[in-house]
């Protein structure tokens, strides 16, 4: 078994033989589980709290006497039951934590770097030697590193992390740097990456690495493509299919004319012609039989007749308009319309 080395480029520069007490540890999931609990358990403030019926104030007298009354008896007002009592077995301030022996935690702690260390997740990063903080080296860094390094969330380990390496690396998405005196184990069970100094990675194996060197390939970087143009936006006109009624200016609007009433003129119906040889007419005693066309004149005047009677509308009267009064006193006239509506 063996871990990457990468260089100050973020390149395998060779693998390290993998030994020590980390790479004896058998992988107890027990163990991990019980020291994850026990950790997040002490990051809990465990500062929520409630009252008791005693810890209320008031309720020191009896409210009311314990027989006659038809009531229930009560001996406080601060009583559970009752509206401004205390609180049954309400939260109170505590340590949420549990005991972890420290073999347990130990055991632990390398079983979770084990873990890693297997699915090849985890990497060793020699010093870099950058001279100030970069995060566009950082970057590039991680862009040559082993994809299984690269996974996110990354979890980076340093003595310092405001050296160089760390203030270079905490400004990544998704990347991020501790202390190695402060790690836990949640913390190593919760990156899907790992990232580890070298100075600290002796530490935990108990000895200096041997690296056997490998022959290193970069990664060709990606080539930048030019951003698309921007799509033509296209804009659905709705036409109208009626002209839009506007208002006309006041100079060029014609003049209003007074309108004229005006009467429809009636429709006469024009009579028909019987077609007959001979039509015997009634008639007084000295009329005479009327030949065909003279009947026909007859039935015609007659019936023009009945029609401008009833399409003959009677005239109104015509109305004047009172003069005004002299001023020398003379009596003023008003015409007023006839009968038959002559002025």
């Amino acid at each position: 078994m063996s871990v990457p080395v990468l260089n100050p480029e973020g390149l395998p520069s060779g693998d390290a033989a993998f030994s020590g007490p980390v790479a004896e540890q058998v992988i107890k999931p027990h163990l991990i589980h019980e020291t994850v609990v026990a950790e997040l358990g002490h990051r809990r403030a465990g500062t929520h709290s409630t009252k008791n019926r005693g810890e209320v104030r008031g309720g020191g007298r009896k409210p009311w006497r314990q027989k006659g009354t038809g009531r229930a008896r009560a001996g406080s007002s601060r009583s559970p039951i009752w509206r401004g009592g205390g609180v049954t077995f309400g939260p109170t301030p505590r340590d949420h934590g549990g005991k972890v022996n420290r073999k347990v935690r130990a055991q632990a702690f390398r079983a979770a770097l084990r873990a890693h260390a297997d699915r090849g997740s985890m990497a060793v990063m020699d010093p870099t030697g950058w001279d100030t903080p970069s995060s566009k080296r950082a970057a590039a860094y991680l862009y040559q590193a082993p994809e299984a390094v690269d996974a996110r969330p990354l979890l980076v380990l340093v003595d310092d992390p405001d050296a160089v390496e760390g203030l270079s690396f905490r400004n990544l998405e998704g990347v991020y740097v501790l202390a190695a005196g402060d790690i836990e184990v949640v913390d190593i069970m919760a990156g899907r990456s790992l990232l580890i100094a070298r100075a600290v990675w002796e530490r935990y194996t108990g000895g200096e690495l041997s690296v056997t060197d490998v022959e290193v390939t970069p990664k060709p970087l990606p080539e930048r493509t030019p951003p698309p143009a921007p799509k033509p936006i296209h804009r659905t006109v709705k036409v109208d299919d009626k002209p839009k009624r506007g208002r006309k200016k006041a100079a060029e609007a014609p003049e209003a004319e007074t309108p004229v009433a005006d009467v429809p003129e009636a429709d006469v119906p024009e009579a028909e012609a019987p077609e007959v040889e001979a039509l015997e007419v009634e008639t007084p005693q000295d009329a005479v039989v009327a030949t065909d066309e003279e009947t026909v004149d007859v039935v015609v005047e007659e019936s023009a007749g009945e029609a401008e009677a009833e399409v003959a509308v009677p005239e109104k009267p015509k109305r004047t308009r009172k003069k005004a009064e002299p001023k020398d006193g003379a009596e003023a006239t008003q015409d007023t319309p006839d009968e038959d509506g002559a002025e």
